[in-house]
């Protein structure tokens, strides 16, 4: 059984395990229950079919469409500089979608001669920009939100590695990476193209405000024309590797996600009133640092942290602090750190979590005022 079939099952058995060893008579437990029950029917009504099934099939397509070494060698030491930190902002989005898989990744370019700047740009923004977790952070938290997250993510992915640069002046190899052998794209640009308009259009779509049936309407159009484009000027290859990748995802996803709602849902109704409005209610800079801090030594599965927002933010947590925790949540924990520290030893590792919990926290606390 593969990492992502064992996934799936513990995702399965853990659901199961919730609802059939958990305690029941007690009318507050009970009331939990109903609480993760409910937002996760919320979310199967109103997220997974017209958001996160269109945002699997563009992670999916990126995988598949766009060339990774083309990625990877414009992080490389001898690249243009601001090509590289360009290319290191947003390159997570094609390359990974979790925490866990950018780790090797941004050794593997770093040790290979990528600049300590770009590289460690790389390591925060893949985790932080996902296309999956934008989407859904639209979805559920809101435009607001939705676009500064994105925006603050690629802001301060550079930000991040700028500081590293300026910190450590480390002289990189100038060696060519050492990268995969893949093979050339056949379905030519302008279907891909098309492609990723048709499908972020379902996703645009589903953000407007007007009318149920023709919004619904629209959004089926728009992926019966997506369908087409993808049966007749896609290769016929590429488009089953597409359709696997983008399963791949959704099965290694969704579980998590369907057990970080419900543990979400249930969290809301017995953490104590005024308990989240104390600590981070308010858009001050200590409730920010605290949110900064917080995220970033926790662990948060991919898209968890976004149901997990949704309940604090519905308890009283004020915007500029839930911004705080969407950019450093994602993009470290307390595992995450002893990988890097294996990578870039204490002082860069120590270096590069003060400077995402600082610009973390500031970027919050600039959020809130607005």
């Amino acid at each position: 059984m593969g990492t992502n079939d064992r996934n799936l099952l513990i995702g399965i058995i853990g659901l199961f395990l919730i609802f059939y060893f958990m305690p029941s008579g007690e009318e507050w437990f009970d009331g939990a229950i109903l609480s993760g029950a409910l937002m996760l029917h919320e979310y199967a009504v109103l997220h997974i079919l017209t958001c996160l099934v269109p945002a699997f099939f563009i992670a999916g397509a990126l995988n598949t469409f766009v060339s990774k070494n083309t990625i990877l060698e414009n992080l490389s030491s001898r690249a243009n500089k601001f090509r590289a930190y360009a290319i290191a902002s947003v390159g997570g989005a094609v390359l990974a979608v979790c925490s866990c898989t950018i780790l090797p990744l941004f050794a593997g370019i770093y040790k290979r001669g990528a600049g300590l700047g770009p590289a460690t740009t790389f390591l925060f923004s893949g985790p932080a920009i996902n296309v999956a977790a934008i989407f859904l952070t639209f979805s559920v938290l809101g435009f607001e939100i939705g676009i500064a997250r994105a925006v603050a993510a690629v802001v301060l992915a550079i930000l991040v590695g700028i500081g590293m640069d300026l910190i450590f002046k480390e002289k990189q190899d100038s060696g060519k990476l050492i990268l995969g052998k893949e093979e050339k794209i056949k379905t030519s640009k302008t279907s891909v193209g098309a492609l990723m308009v048709l499908m972020v259009g379902i996703l645009i779509v589903n953000g407007l405000a007007i009318e149920p049936v023709l919004k619904i309407s629209a959004m089926i159009l728009i992926a019966l024309v997506t369908a087409g484009v993808g049966f007749l000027w896609v290769d016929i290859k590429e488009r089953e590797l597409w359709f696997l990748q983008t399963w791949d995802f959704a099965k290694v996803l969704m579980p998590v996600l369907f057990v970080g709602v419900f543990i979400a849902g249930f969290a809301i109704d017995i953490i104590p009133d005024g308990l989240v409005r104390d600590i981070v209610g308010e858009n001050t800079l200590f409730a920010n640092a605290f949110a900064s801090i917080f995220g970033a030594l926790m662990y948060f599965s991919t898209l968890t942290e976004i149901p997990i927002l949704q309940a604090l933010i519905a308890s009283g947590m004020h915007k500029g602090p839930a911004l705080t925790l969407l950019l450093a949540g994602p993009s470290l924990s307390l595992p995450s750190l002893l990988v890097i520290r294996q990578v870039l030893g204490n002082k860069k590792t120590f270096a590069y979590l003060v400077l995402v919990v600082v610009f973390s926290a500031l970027a919050g606390f600039i959020f809130g005022m607005m």
